[in-house]
């Protein structure tokens, strides 16, 4: 790896950021690295499915780099990140819901497949906690994704990406009381539908 290389991988997000909007192409390209697994993940959990899940990485990603330049204070980099995610949440939502639903006449039940998996190679974890690790992940997923939009989309930005009360109400566009009432009744729900799980 060349020194000029492990200098941007030694960056903070807000460095990046700040060379990114100086047209620094590598920059750009180390900060979309940092980024891509944590905006996979957040829209992971986000949909109800895994339909377009990488398509919408890559739409958030190249929002991302296309746009740098409007983000106006590198210090909130967050925040703006997650605007575009959840933005880019909805218009799929809407998008959606403009094409009708079809079934095929020779249509066959299928089972739903929820496993996203992000897997870190752990040598020392044992076969059995990896297969509960794992099925844990699994119902922990189906529980956010069965959760109402609006609750859904408040936990995984306070839980997941770790913003602010004030900064989920700027994202979607609520009261910091609403946020809190939608976090609140999310993490009940969440616990009445894992009770018997963990």
């Amino acid at each position: 790896m060349s020194e000029n290389k492990l200098l941007y991988k030694k960056m903070t997000i807000e460095e990046l950021v700040v060379l990114a909007q100086q047209d620094d192409f590598k920059a750009i390209e180390e900060l979309i690295r940092k980024i891509q697994s944590d905006v996979y993940a957040t829209l992971s959990y986000l949909l109800k499915s895994n339909d377009n899940l990488s398509d919408l990485t890559q739409d958030v990603l190249l929002k991302i780099a296309k746009n740098i330049h409007s983000l106006k204070n590198p210090k909130c980099f967050k925040g703006w990140l997650n605007q575009i995610i959840t933005n880019t949440y909805y218009d799929e939502i809407r998008k959606k819901k403009k094409v009708p639903e079809t079934v095929s006449i020779d249509y066959t039940c299928e089972p739903l497949n929820f496993a996203v998996k992000i897997e870190i190679p752990d040598k020392k974890t044992k076969p059995i906690d990896k297969c509960i690790t794992s099925e844990c992940e699994r119902l922990i997923k189906s529980a956010i994704r069965e959760l109402p939009e609006a609750f859904r989309i408040a936990i995984i930005l306070r839980e997941f990406q770790g913003l602010s009360y004030e900064e989920i109400a700027k994202t979607t566009n609520a009261s910091v009381g609403t946020v809190k009432s939608r976090i609140s009744r999310a993490r009940i729900k969440l616990q009445e539908a894992l009770k018997n799980y963990i």
